[in-house]
This record gives structure tokens, C-alpha cells and sequence, in this order.
């Protein structure tokens, strides 16, 4: 009987997961996981998505054993542990699902040929898209670079297969392997400043699934107008799950796809079918990833290169950095979201527009530091999507925003926060303020302010930088940029 160790990565699920499915069926199957930062490159695991990973070992671990089996837990070298787990396990083959990001890509490629070396057979799959990135080209054979004519390429591709059930069982290897304990690869952080995300998430497939569930059942109907107020609970806040493959896209679009045959409304079928376009966005993301792979750190507009940025290292770009990154802004709207990512692991993403747009136009800070913020505190710490995102709003990326399109935080307050409910649920200093100021306190009267029980500078924060004053200079940024 043949045994085949399968190496989980950002799969963490057993349904729908075709390598595992692959291994099952050659026999005995040894499933691991290797905690291998290196390999990440510059772009290691920050502290939200190492708790979550953490958690999503542990809800693995307890689905494996129910079929019978366990996983195997260890930390390094990928190839080196795979090579001695395969000798002491009489494995002859290895199998994984793919992953697109670049560091990661040439790390396969190590492994792949360093078990050739040792003539143990490697195979890798699709377990983390609906389609592969080299799949959907233009007419001159180029990688897209807008979403628009990207989605109805691969729109025009046979539909995804259908989502495959979990085994029902494992069978054991001859002799299984040591396993390092949990705590042993320290993926907690060290201060606990986590019980906000376990509040907020339940970490592993059956969470995922219970999410999917949710959301089709309901939320997906009002999806395409709901989805922009970040008060109501209209997402389907899948993206971690579906980051750390507990949940594959397949059985994303799979429950859309059939909701969609059930619809009976032109407006249901109308949210529908804007939920599956954010599924193939994201897909989007990994076919930009994969093609231009200097984009996690260099704008794939070259020009923007020369863009002046304020200097977040010191002076007055440091304290603005700082203060948007704990939410102390002035601005409601800005610090309703980044005090709802610190605290979850999360944001709504009408919010994250809106924010970004604010750190890159408002205060000319690099949207490399936005990522590089969003990529430590969000439980869905992506780094195609990420790139993609922050590239998006600073007008640098592929489809991206027009870097002239700055968001105004009052009005977009005011559009999508009326009543000012998110507002006040995360900046609950602002409660007592009257609706008609929430999104500008400071031109709240005194004396209704003092009502409130609002000192500006000391309960709340003056706004850091003016709108108008702001928008102006970076319009002239801008010209700097496309004049030279």
C-alpha cells in the first residue's frame, strides 16, 4: 500500500481539498503541517493571522482524529522535514494544494525538486481557486490588468467543479511520525490582546461552513446595497475562512450558484450574482499576484515610484501614521474602522475604501504602509488581495481608483453611516453627540458638545489634518507625478 504525506498549507479543511482527496485514494495518508516563516520571505504571518492560524490547527486536528487519523505538527525547513518524515513514515510520494504568492512559489519549486532528488514523487493541485492564474489572457496573450473584461473571460470558462465531500476516513501509515506540540511552534502573541477576535470568529472548517450557511440563507439576497453600511451585518465576512482554505471558492460559488437557480426576483438574483463577481475579485487578485509578482512591493504603475510621500518616519508623518493607526484621526468615520480592526481582526470593507484612501491622499503617507498595517492586524491578511486593495486606493495598481478620487470621511459618513450607529458602537465617546455632527464634532455648537460630554482634544481628538487643505495638496502630489 502506497503512503503519500499530504502537506497542509492555506487548506486547513478536508472537504473539497483535492490533494488530500489524491492521497486518499493511492492509501495511507500522513497529514502535516510545517511552520516555516522563512519561506514566507518579507511578507511573514502577522500577529492576527498567527492567532487564527493557531486556532485553525487546533479545529483540524479535532476533524482529523474524528476520521481516524492526527496531524503531524512540525517547524523548519520544509524540504528537509518532508525528506526525514517520508523516510521514517515509508512515504513515497508528497502532495500539496498549490499557493500563488511569489516567495511561496519558489519554495515549491525548491521542495519539488529537492524530493525528485530523493526520488519521491510530488504533486501539487488546485485547491485555493476556481481558476488558475495563466487560464484567462487577453486576445495578445497578456495577463488583464482591469477586473471588468478579466471577469467575463473567465466567466466564459467551464464552471468550476462541484464541490467534493470529505473523506470518511484515513487509512494509517506503518509507523507515524513525531509530532512537535502546538505551543511549540509560538504562534500566540505574547501580549493577550486577542479576546476581541475570539469573540468575533470561530476558526476552522465547521466555522467556516456555519458562515457560508448563514449568509446564503439570508444576507446574500440584500447583498449588492447592503453590503456598503458598515452597521448592518450584510457580508459575508468569509475572506479569512476562505484565506486559509477552510473554506474552498468552490464551495462559495457552489452555494451562490444554487441559490441563484432558486431566486425568483430580477433584485435577488441581481445580489447574487454581486456576491460570485466579489468571488471572482478576489480570484482577480491572485491572477495580478501571480503575473506581477513585484507588486507586493513596488507599484505596478512605475511611475507612481516617484510619488512624494510624506516621510512616515519622523515628524509630523510619524505622529499622523500613529494616530491612524489607533483610530485617533479626528475623523469618526476613520476611527470607527481602524478601532474595528484592531479590536476584531477586521474591517467592513466600505470602511477600508475609505480609510486608505485617507492615509495615502489625506495624509501622503505610502500605501506600502497601509498594507503593511492591514497585513499584521486583519484575521484575513491576504497578500494578493491585500496588494490589490491598497494598490486600488492609491491609484497605483491594476483598475485602480483615480488617484484624483479622494474620499470625503464626513460624506461618506453621512452616505453610509446616517445615523451614525457604527460610530458610536466604536467610538463610544461620541455617543451623546446629535446625528446631525457625528461626522464632524467639530462643528458640533459648544454647548451641545458640552452636552455630549465632549472636550475635543481631550475625550476626542481635533481632526489631524484639514479635508479641504488636504485634498488640495495631494491633487498637486499628483501633478508632480503625472507631469514628469
Amino acid at each position: 500500500m502506497q503512503t503519500t504525506i499530504h502537506w497542509f498549507r492555506n487548506d486547513l479543511r478536508l472537504a473539497d481539498n483535492p490533494a488530500l482527496k489524491h492521497a486518499a485514494a493511492q492509501g495511507a495518508v500522513v497529514p502535516v503541517f510545517i511552520w516555516s516563516p522563512k519561506e514566507q520571505g518579507t511578507w511573514q504571518r502577522g500577529g492576527a493571522s498567527k492567532w487564527w492560524l493557531h486556532q485553525s490547527l487546533i479545529a483540524l486536528t479535532q476533524s482529523l482524529e474524528k476520521i481516524g487519523s492526527r496531524l503531524i505538527l512540525a517547524q523548519g525547513d520544509p524540504l528537509e522535514i518532508l525528506k526525514d518524515l517520508a523516510k521514517t513514515a515509508k512515504a513515497d510520494a508528497v502532495v500539496w494544494n498549490r499557493r500563488y504568492e511569489p516567495a511561496l512559489i519558489e519554495s515549491d519549486k525548491r521542495v519539488k525538486r529537492g524530493l525528485a532528488e530523493v526520488n519521491i514523487d510530488a504533486q501539487s493541485f488546485n485547491g485555493a481557486l476556481l481558476f488558475e492564474p495563466w487560464q484567462a489572457q487577453t486576445k495578445q496573450g497578456n495577463p488583464y490588468q482591469v477586473y471588468s473584461p478579466f471577469r467575463r473571460f473567465v466567466e466564459a470558462l467551464p464552471e468550476p467543479e462541484t464541490p467534493k465531500p470529505a473523506p470518511k476516513s484515513l487509512d494509517s501509515p506503518w509507523k507515524w511520525p513525531a509530532s512537535a506540540e502546538l505551543d511549540d511552534l509560538g504562534l500566540m502573541p505574547d501580549i493577550k490582546w486577542y479576546d476581541g477576535l475570539a469573540k468575533e470568529w470561530q476558526p476552522g472548517e465547521q466555522g467556516a461552513a456555519k458562515r457560508l450557511r448563514a449568509f446564503v440563507k439570508d444576507p446574500i439576497e440584500t447583498y449588492k446595497k447592503a453590503r456598503d453600511y458598515p452597521a448592518i451585518h450584510a457580508t459575508s465576512k468569509l475572506s479569512p475562512h476562505l484565506h486559509f482554505g477552510e473554506a474552498s471558492p468552490g464551495q462559495a460559488y457552489h452555494a451562490a450558484r444554487k441559490k441563484l437557480k432558486d431566486a425568483s426576483s430580477k433584485s435577488e438574483k441581481d445580489n447574487i450574482n454581486h456576491f460570485i463577481s466579489e468571488v471572482l475579485w478576489r480570484e482577480f487578485g491572485y491572477h495580478l499576484i501571480y503575473h506581477f509578482p513585484q507588486t507586493p512591493d513596488n507599484p505596478l504603475r512605475e511611475k507612481y515610484k516617484k510619488f512624494p510621500w510624506e516621510n512616515h518616519k519622523k515628524g509630523d508623518g510619524r505622529a499622523a501614521l500613529a494616530a491612524w493607526q489607533r483610530g485617533q484621526t479626528g475623523y469618526p468615520i476613520i476611527d470607527a474602522g481602524m478601532r474595528q480592526l484592531y479590536h476584531t481582526g477586521w474591517m467592513h470593507n466600505r470602511v477600508r475604501m475609505v480609510v486608505a484612501s485617507f492615509l495615502v491622499k489625506h495624509l501622503l503617507i505610502n500605501w506600502h504602509e497601509g498594507a503593511k498595517w492591514f497585513w499584521d492586524t486583519l484575521v484575513d491578511a491576504d497578500l494578493a488581495n491585500n496588494t490589490l486593495g491598497w494598490q486600488w486606493a492609491g491609484g497605483c495598481g491594476a483598475d485602480a481608483a483615480p488617484y484624483f478620487r479622494i474620499f470625503n470621511p464626513m460624506t461618506q459618513g453621512e452616505k453610509f453611516d446616517a445615523d451614525g450607529e457604527y460610530v458610536k458602537h466604536w467610538c463610544p465617546e461620541l455617543k451623546d453627540v446629535p446625528k446631525k455632527y457625528i461626522h464632524k464634532p467639530w462643528e458640533c455648537p459648544p454647548l451641545e458638545l458640552q452636552q455630549a460630554g465632549v472636550t475635543l482634544g481631550e475625550d476626542y481628538p481635533q481632526p489631524i489634518v484639514d479635508h479641504k487643505e488636504s485634498r488640495e495638496r495631494a491633487l498637486a502630489a499628483l501633478s508632480e507625478v503625472t507631469a514628469s
